[in-house]
């Protein structure tokens, strides 16, 4: 494998300020892409793109909030105006809270739904036409509670069974125009979204031990992780792999209820 596979790609990744979006952001530097790197937290965009620079990639720094119409269309277009074209789309911005059946408001519903697929789908539709021009694919990331349910937290889990089905249908959409289309879906991995959420110390420290164990392999994941997975689904040597969605979480999707 060639360590600069990408020096000639243009990466647009969502959620870069942390977790999974972050790690993707610095992979795809470390292997020489120019990565538009989108998020909200300025303070945290800047030291992404410092980071980008230092690991071999070129940045650039959108601050947006993606459950706003305008800001989606600005991503798009600042990363064409700066580096060209957008080879690769990453969708890793999300978001989650707690809410069944009986308590998740109208509010909480739109606002999960906004972020985790209405924007993935503007993103998607706006970048189309230089992912066509380019051959260039997506890669969205799910959840395991896309494909299993979870109890506690509703509009998650349906977001993300949402965004696999989006993730499927544009792949066969776009299948005979070059553009691949596929999702990773997480298990539990050590990032900030849950206590975003609303989760406190205490509690997302008890979940993360007990995490380890609700996933066979006894432990929870690791950012970089998934953001190998992403890497190489947006690599050519994925180039016969769209409409996918692939599990990464240590088993957990294969597990009864526990």
């Amino acid at each position: 494998m060639d360590s600069k596979e990408f020096a000639e790609k243009v990466v647009l990744v969502t959620g870069a300020t942390s977790g999974i979006g972050r790690a993707c952001a610095l992979k795809f530097a470390a292997a020489g892409a120019s990565v538009t790197a989108v998020g909200r937290n300025t303070d945290e965009l800047t030291a992404v793109h410092k980071l980008i620079r230092e690991r071999g990639g070129k940045g650039h720094a959108v601050a947006a909030d993606l459950s706003n119409d305008a800001e989606t269309s600005t991503v798009v277009a600042e990363a064409m105006e700066t580096f060209g074209g957008i080879d690769v789309l990453v969708n890793a911005a999300g978001h989650i809270a707690s809410g069944t059946i009986e308590d998740t408001t109208p509010a909480a519903w739109d606002a999960m739904m906004n972020i985790n697929v209405r924007a993935v789908f503007n993103l998607m539709q706006k970048a189309l036409p230089s992912l066509i021009a380019r051959r260039g694919n997506i890669v969205n990331v799910s959840s395991v509670t896309g494909l299993r349910a979870f109890p506690g937290v509703l509009a998650y889990c349906v977001s993300k069974a949402a965004l696999d089905q989006l993730t499927r249908c544009a792949a066969l959409e776009l299948a005979t125009k070059g553009v691949r289309v596929n999702a990773v879906n997480p298990g539990v991995v050590i990032t900030e979204i849950h206590k975003r959420g609303g989760m406190s110390e205490e509690a997302y420290a008890s979940f993360l031990e007990r995490s380890k164990q609700t996933h066979p392999l006894g432990r929870v994941g690791e950012a970089s992780e998934i953001a190998d997975l992403v890497y190489f689904l947006a690599s050519d040597r994925a180039s016969w792999i769209t409409g996918s969605t692939y599990s990464i979480d240590g088993g957990r999707a294969q597990t009864c209820a526990r």
